[in-house]
């Protein structure tokens, strides 16, 4: 999959974010690392997401855009 990340220049390094997935975010000294890092953050945070509690009722629905 590919999202869109918003990489912001600091004065510890580079902030990184998802927009597409809230609380989604990293850094790193550098762009390479900030970027190397998000991967991983989306991974995880990809992993939570999916999981449904037990007596939840999981469905899928069409939006239009």
């Amino acid at each position: 999959m590919r999202y869109k990340v918003a990489l912001k220049r600091t004065d510890e390094g580079y902030a990184v974010w998802v927009p597409g997935l809230p609380g989604c975010w990293s850094q790193g000294e550098d762009e390479a690392e900030a970027v190397d890092n998000i991967k991983a953050a989306i991974a995880d945070y990809l992993a939570v997401a999916s999981e449904v509690p037990e007596d939840a009722e999981l469905r899928e629905i069409d939006v239009a855009v």
